[in-house]
């Protein structure tokens, strides 16, 4: 079956859409074969029937799906012979947690910490789109916003404290093995690794050592990433 997989990637190749990224391993989990295709910002417009405005989209044999947590759902009920996202309603409702908990907590903070490496990877086109857009959000220039990268490095480890604690006694969010929820979480710190380069927490950190543990995934899917 054809399957294609749209990316936003940066001037060098470097994926680093988190939502994307959930979706590469969850395709990953499931044994699915798929082509990664690049798109830039200014391409999103004419992805497949020119419906979409983000990414990722998944063309999945003429099936479009763009929402993430949309395309994991389609993934798991279409493909039920392969390994499982969610391991049954439980393991829904805990990847519906852990995607508002990242989104909510975890990527304001990201995106400060992030910003300048994002805009610096970018096409020139696209980091003309990207500061507009982010400025516009922001209500502060980029260098103004990431001027704050140091306060939100330091508060990103209590704000981890949750996952720290919950990882401290299990290997992964799913418990004996990685299902949907763990996909999520890693994408978002995925994002800061193929953008930032350095890691963000000390080597012994439970999180670290779990993120670690996710790179390994998949015949070291999330290693082959270009990073900063």
């Amino acid at each position: 079956m054809n399957r294609i997989l749209y990316s936003l990637s940066g001037a060098s190749g470097e994926h680093y859409s988190p939502h994307v990224w959930k979706i590469i391993m969850a395709l990953k989990h499931k044994g699915l074969d798929f082509t990664l295709n690049p798109v830039s910002f200014e391409d999103i417009s004419g992805i497949e029937d020119g419906s979409f405005t983000s990414v990722p989209v998944l063309n999945d044999g003429g099936t479009l799906l763009n929402d993430s947590f949309e395309i994991a759902r389609h993934l798991e009920e279409k493909y039920l012979d392969a390994p499982s996202l969610f391991d049954g309603a439980g393991g829904i409702a805990l990847s519906r947690f852990v995607e508002s908990y990242c989104k909510t907590v975890l990527h304001p903070s990201l995106a400060v910490i992030a910003v300048m490496d994002m805009h610096n990877l970018m096409s020139d086109a696209d980091r003309t789109y990207f500061r507009a857009a982010r400025e516009k959000r922001f209500g502060q220039t980029l260098e103004d916003v990431y001027a704050n990268r140091g306060v939100e490095l330091a508060a990103l480890p209590q704000k981890l404290a949750p996952i720290r604690d919950l990882l401290s006694g299990q290997n992964w969010l799913g418990s004996n093995k990685p299902l949907y929820a763990d996909y999520i979480l890693f994408g978002t710190l995925q994002w800061c690794r193929v953008c930032c380069g350095a890691p963000l927490l000390e080597p012994t950190d439970p999180v670290r050592v779990w993120f670690e543990r996710c790179l390994d995934l998949h015949d070291g899917m999330g290693r082959t990433a270009i990073a900063a």
